[in-house]
């Protein structure tokens, strides 16, 4: 008798064990950044942010950055498959496809993607990605950017669009909006630089041949704002922004969405996956919900561009 007492106590004992590890489940999740700049560094702040406000300490992350370098971004997502981790973030383009080169099981959230289909080489783009892949899009609303360019500039006849040609979401904004601006009678020239070593030669070239440049969301282009200001400030030529951190370093206006929403809209979708079981693959990728027209009060006034009363400044 007494023998089956210790067993049942013992039984309980596991069985009230084995509860309170479930209730104290934790996890871990990789975060891969492409390079440090504003919009990006906003993102995974909201990510964590979103994440924390409903996991609380059950949720750790072990946060890299990859420098702008693609091949860091698969050592470190290589490392984090390694790890085991419960789930990747991986905020912009080189990232995510750096994830999903490393894994197909391991769930992985993008942000500060552009176009999902673009990234991934997806050809029958259904709002989905099928695989072990969901997120948040940072497009941005391109025909109302144009508008926005038309509407400060109309006298503009030539629009210089600035952009990294190793970053392929660039490339798809810039197609996107070179059509809105062909329609509103600009002719547009394309200017890419490689890296960071040569924006400011290829911004010379565009300041020299155009009455007002573009740029995209662009991830070089964003953490190289102060050579391009150093460039399009004496040429006194104008920026049109993709978001607000390019704008807020060497460009005069944007409609910007905000990265910290885009970031946290991301860690919701990871509350789903990880304590929900939200199937990732049927995730339809997300975007950010409202955008700003705002403006750089510094540059309008010291290239003499006035901006109606309805935008916003950049603080």
């Amino acid at each position: 008798m007494k023998k089956a007492v210790v067993m049942i106590l013992a039984l309980v004992l596991t069985l009230c064990m084995c509860a309170g590890a479930l209730a104290e489940e934790t996890y871990r999740v990789g975060v891969c950044q492409l390079v440090q700049h504003v919009a990006l560094d906003a993102a995974t702040l909201g990510f964590q942010d979103a994440l924390t406000e409903k996991l609380g300490d059950k949720v750790s992350f072990d946060v890299q950055n990859a420098s702008g370098d693609s091949n860091t971004c698969s050592t470190i997502v290589n490392n984090f498959v390694s790890a085991d981790v419960d789930l990747i973030m991986a905020n912009a383009t080189p990232a995510l496809q750096a994830a999903v080169a490393a894994t197909d099981s391991i769930p992985i959230l993008g942000t500060s993607v552009t176009d999902y289909a673009t990234a991934l080489d997806i050809s029958d783009w259904t709002g989905a990605t099928g695989m072990n892949v969901s997120g948040t899009s940072d497009l941005a609303p391109l025909q109302q950017q144009a508008d926005m360019l038309h509407e400060l500039f109309p006298d503009a006849k030539t629009v210089g669009l600035l952009y990294c040609s190793a970053e392929p979401n660039s490339k798809y904004q810039v197609d996107v909006i070179t059509e809105a601006l062909t329609a509103l009678g600009y002719a547009c020239v394309e200017y890419t630089f490689a890296d960071s070593n040569d924006v400011a030669s290829v911004t010379q070239s565009a300041c020299d041949g155009c009455d007002v440049l573009y740029i995209p969301t662009d991830n070089t282009a964003a953490s190289c704002t102060e050579a391009i200001r150093n460039v399009v400030e004496p040429a006194l030529k104008p920026v049109i922004a993709g978001e607000e951190g390019i704008c807020a370093g060497c460009g005069v206006a944007t409609l910007s969405i905000s990265y910290y929403d885009l970031g946290y809209a991301t860690g919701e979708m990871a509350y789903e996956v990880l304590a929900n079981g939200a199937d990732v693959a049927s995730m339809a990728v997300r975007f950010a919900p409202n955008v700003t027209r705002e403006y750089n009060a510094e540059m309008c006034a010291l290239l003499g561009v006035q901006i109606p009363e309805d935008y916003v400044a950049i603080q």
